[in-house]
């Protein structure tokens, strides 16, 4: 991603004329816990009585959920959001998906996903792994999916405007910065640097 500008400051920009397109944009951080944590508890309450065989099933499911969420969060930041379309309509849609949290990483309102983005792949996702997935692992595998996809988005605001003394999130802090400041070509894991390391796309002591 070529960088032409970046603001340090908090301000933001308006990328839509249309006023209500403009709101759609923008969205407080505490928006997805609201939304997501009631159906992440539907889905542990299913896997626990609807869909509950044995605890193997049950822990196999959701640590499987949490990885395939990490992979998933790392292949769409690296293959959908960095992704440089040549004409004029793509780079439009590259700027509103992604391009413009890299000019104004420090807008708080745009550091989650706004809903409507976030419910249509949800639900795409869901479908997805309805189909795949046998019934007793979908509920539990499901749910930390989700949780995954919760963790991100607000560890991601976290470490756009957190301070920390914990060594990990200090790390985690670095490591995402150094994607926004350094090269963004590298780091494209922002709950976890895993698969930057395993693709060899981490930054180099």
């Amino acid at each position: 991603m070529k960088k032409n500008f970046v603001s340090n400051s908090t301000e933001s920009t308006r990328i839509f004329k249309n006023g209500f397109l403009e709101s759609l944009s923008k969205v407080h951080y505490s928006v997805p816990l609201i939304i997501f944590i009631p159906i992440i508890t539907w889905f542990v309450y299913r896997a626990l009585t609807v869909t509950y065989t044995n605890v193997f099933t049950f822990i196999a499911s959701c640590i499987a959920g949490l990885l395939v969420w990490t992979l998933t969060e790392y292949v769409m930041h690296r293959f959908v959001f960095h992704f440089e379309p040549k004409s004029a309509v793509g780079k439009r849609l590259h700027f509103l998906f992604h391009g413009v949290h890299h000019d104004y990483p420090n807008d708080a309102m745009r550091l989650v996903l706004p809903p409507s983005v976030s419910i249509p792949l949800a639900t795409g996702f869901y479908f997805l792994f309805h189909a795949l997935l046998p019934a007793a692992y979908m509920d539990g595998f499901f749910a930390t999916f989700l949780a995954g996809y919760l963790v991100y988005d607000i560890s991601h605001y976290a470490l756009h405007h957190s301070k920390f003394n914990n060594r990990f999130w200090k790390q985690l802090k670095h490591h995402h910065m150094q994607h926004h400041y350094a090269d963004p070509t590298k780091g494209y894991g922002v709950s976890s640097a895993l698969w930057d390391k395993i693709f060899r796309s981490d930054f180099e002591k």
